[in-house]
C-alpha cells in the first residue's frame, strides 16, 4: 500500500468509496459535504492505493490559528476495512500534523459509528450531539494534546 496526495482525478473514485460506505458509516446527505470539502478544503487530503486502486482516503485541516489539526473524511473501501488501511492513513496524518510546529491539539469530529477507532490514537471523547450529521448519525467530538497522539 502507498499513500499519496489526493489529485482532482481521484475525486469520483473517493465519492464512490463514500457511496460504498453509505448508509453504514455515512448519511446519504453527506455526499454534498464531501464535494464541498473537495472544492474548498482538500489541501491536505490523501489516498491509499494498492495495485494502483484507491482503497482509502483521508485528510486533515488546520485551524485558522494553526493550533489545531483536525482529521477529516476518513473513507475506506469495505473490502479493505479491518486490514490496517485506516490505521496507516491515521498514523500518516498524525505525523504530518506533528510537523506543523504551532499545532497543540489533534481533533476529529466523527460519529458513534467510528469514535472507538480514534480512541486507539489517543483521542478522547469531549462532546456528543444527537442527530448532528443526520437522523441516527450523532456527532462525537474528540481531541487530545498533539504530543499524546499516537
Amino acid at each position: 500500500m502507498k499513500i499519496r496526495k489526493f489529485q482532482k482525478s481521484d475525486r469520483e473514485h473517493v465519492i464512490d468509496l463514500l457511496r460504498l460506505n453509505t448508509p453504514q458509516y455515512f448519511s446519504p446527505s453527506e455526499e454534498k459535504d464531501l464535494i464541498y470539502y473537495f472544492d474548498y478544503h482538500a489541501d491536505h487530503y490523501y489516498v491509499a492505493e494498492d495495485d494502483d486502486k484507491i482503497i482509502g482516503a483521508a485528510g486533515f485541516n488546520l485551524s485558522a490559528d494553526r493550533k489545531t489539526g483536525s482529521l477529516s473524511w476518513d473513507i475506506i473501501h469495505p473490502d479493505s476495512q479491518g486490514k490496517g488501511v485506516g490505521s496507516e492513513l491515521t498514523r500518516f496524518r498524525i505525523r504530518q500534523i506533528k510537523e506543523v510546529a504551532t499545532v497543540q491539539t489533534l481533533a476529529v469530529r466523527t460519529s458513534q459509528l467510528a469514535f472507538k477507532f480514534y480512541e486507539k490514537f489517543g483521542l478522547v471523547l469531549r462532546e456528543t450531539v444527537k442527530d448532528y450529521w443526520d437522523t441516527g448519525y450523532d456527532l462525537y467530538q474528540m481531541d487530545c494534546a498533539i504530543e499524546e497522539a499516537l
